[in-house]
C-alpha cells in the first residue's frame, strides 16, 4: 500500500493500570462510550502499555517476514496473548492468528492487524533496524500489530465488562497475497457482525491525533495483468522476413492509454499503468514474442470489469492490425474497492471525535492504492481508516513503501484507543437488529 504523514506529540500521562470499571451502569450508552473512550486513551499513554506496544513493534520490525512467510512475526504475538491469558487460533490461513476477548457469545466484532513486510533493503540507520536483508517493514504493519495488542492488552482488563466478543485478526498476507481473502475462507469470521481496521499515515497533513476518512468508496479495486504478443523474429536489417512484436506491443500500451483518458467518465475516477515491458534478443535481432504487464485501478466494480475487458480486446486487436496474436491473463484474485459502510462510519465519527476531538476527525478524498481488507467488507460490514503520524516539530516522514520509511510510536496509543473503543462502543450499542451494521449468531 502507499499513502499519508505524521507529528510528534511529546505528553505521558502516568495511570496505574488496573481493571477499574469502565463500563457505566447507566443505561445512557452515549455518557457510557464518552468515558469509554477518555479512560483508554489515557490508558494506551501510559508507560505500561505505550512501552510494551513499543518493544512489541520494534521486536516486529527487526525481524520482518514476507507474505505466508510470518512464522517469526506470529510467535511474537502468540507468546503476548499467552502472557495476557487471551484464547486464540491458530494457525489461520497459515500464519495467522485469531484471538478472542470477551463472553465468547454474540454480537461479535473484529479488528484487524496486518502482520506480513516487503521485500525492500531498510535505509533507516537506527537502532532496531531490520536484521534481514533484503526485508523491512516499510508500510507499518509492524505498528499496526503492536496497536491490536495493545488494545487487546486494555480490553483483557476490562474482559468481565465487555457486552460480547471482540475477535483480534493477525492477519498474513496483506502485501499482494491476498491474506484477507484466506482468513474468510477458513470461516473464522462467519459470526462476526462488523471489522475495523486501521492504516498508518505519513502524510503532512495528518498529525499525531489526528484521523481521516470517509463513507462509501476509500480505496481503489485493482487488478494485475500480463500481455504476450507473437510474432516472428528475424534479423533487425530485413524485418521484412520477419513479423514485429515489438511494433505490435508498443501499438498495444499506447492505445491502452486511451481506455481511461478517452472512454472512462471523468468522475470515476481509474488507472491504467504498463510497468514492465519484457523483449527478448540483441541489437540486431526482432525477438519471437514480447511480453508486458500492469495494473488497473478503479473505485468501481463495474469501471474495473470494463476495463478488464477492454484490455483483452486493445491488446488481441493490435496484434491483429501487425500480423501477430496475442493472449491476456489476470492475475487472480483481483482485489475488491476498499468501500466503508455507511452505518459504520456514523460509528466511526461518534467514536473518534469522543478519543481525539472533534477537530481531529477529518474526511477524505478516496485514494487510487490498495487494501486487501476490501475482502472483508465484500463479506461484512466493515470500515478502514487513516492514522496520523506527522510531527508539527520534525522532519516530513517518507511515503510507505519507501526504504527510508519510518514509524512515529507516538501515534501508537491513539490506534491502540481507537481499536478497544470502536470495538467495545459497537458492543454496547448493538442490539442485535444491525443497529450499526451487520447480524450475528449466537455462540462463537
Amino acid at each position: 500500500m502507499g499513502f499519508f504523514n505524521f507529528f510528534c506529540f511529546f505528553i505521558i500521562i502516568f495511570h496505574v493500570f488496573v481493571a477499574t470499571p469502565i463500563f457505566s451502569d447507566s443505561n445512557n450508552n452515549e455518557h457510557t462510550s464518552s468515558s469509554i473512550s477518555t479512560k483508554f486513551l489515557d490508558l494506551a499513554k501510559s508507560p505500561e502499555v505505550f512501552d510494551w506496544m513499543v518493544g512489541i513493534r520494534r521486536k516486529i520490525h527487526e525481524y520482518p517476514e514476507l507474505s505466508y512467510e510470518e512464522f517469526k512475526t506470529s510467535e511474537v504475538i502468540r507468546a503476548e496473548l499467552d502472557k495476557l491469558g487471551i484464547s486464540y487460533k491458530h494457525p489461520v490461513a497459515e500464519t495467522g492468528v485469531i484471538g478472542y476477548i470477551g463472553t465468547g457469545n454474540a454480537p461479535f466484532v473484529a479488528l484487524r492487524a496486518d502482520i506480513d513486510g516487503l521485500p525492500i533493503q531498510e535505509m533507516v540507520e537506527w537502532e532496531h533496524k531490520s536484521k534481514v536483508p533484503g526485508k523491512m517493514h516499510a508500510c507499518g504493519h509492524d505498528a499496526h500489530t503492536a496497536m491490536v495488542l495493545g488494545a487487546a492488552k486494555i480490553l483483557k482488563q476490562h474482559e468481565d465488562q465487555i457486552k460480547g466478543t471482540v475477535v483480534l485478526v493477525f492477519q498474513p498476507a496483506e502485501e499482494g497475497g491476498a491474506g484477507a481473502k484466506r482468513v474468510l475462507e477458513s470461516g473464522v469470521l462467519d459470526k462476526v457482525s462488523a471489522i475495523f481496521g486501521l492504516h498508518v499515515a505519513p502524510v503532512r497533513e495528518l498529525p499525531v491525533g489526528h484521523v481521516a476518512s470517509k463513507a462509501g468508496p476509500l480505496l481503489a479495486g485493482t487488478a494485475m495483468f500480463d500481455a504476450t504478443i507473437h510474432g516472428r523474429g528475424g534479423h533487425a536489417a530485413m524485418p521484412h522476413f520477419a513479423i514485429d512484436p515489438v511494433l505490435a506491443a508498443s501499438s498495444a500500451v499506447v492505445n491502452l492509454q486511451q481506455l481511461v483518458s478517452r472512454e472512462a467518465d471523468p468522475l470515476d475516477p481509474q488507472v491504467l499503468t504498463v510497468a514492465n515491458f519484457h523483449a527478448d534478443g540483441a541489437y540486431n535481432v526482432i525477438p519471437d514474442s514480447v511480453t508486458f504487464g500492469g495494473t488497473i485501478r478503479a473505485l468501481l466494480p463495474e469501471s474495473i470489469a470494463r476495463l478488464k475487458e477492454r484490455i483483452h480486446q486493445v491488446v488481441t486487436g493490435q496484434a491483429a492490425v501487425h500480423r501477430c496474436t496475442a493472449e491476456v491473463n489476470f492475475h487472480e484474485p483481483s482485489y475488491p474497492a476498499t468501500i466503508n459502510d455507511d452505518k459504520l462510519h456514523e460509528h466511526f465519527l461518534e467514536v473518534a471525535k469522543k478519543v481525539v476531538g472533534n477537530n481531529n476527525v477529518h474526511g477524505m478524498e478516496p485514494v487510487t492504492v490498495s487494501e486487501d481488507f476490501s475482502f472483508y467488507q465484500e463479506a461484512l460490514p466493515g470500515y478502514f481508516f487513516m492514522l496520523g503520524m506527522q510531527s508539527l516539530t520534525g522532519e516530513p516522514l517518507q511515503s510507505l513503501h519507501s526504504p527510508h520509511f519510518t514509524v512515529n510510536e507516538d501515534a501508537l496509543p491513539y490506534g491502540a484507543a481507537l481499536h478497544a473503543s470502536l470495538a467495545t462502543t459497537y458492543l454496547l450499542n448493538h442490539d442485535g437488529a444491525n443497529k450499526v451494521g451487520g447480524k450475528y449468531h449466537d455462540e462463537l
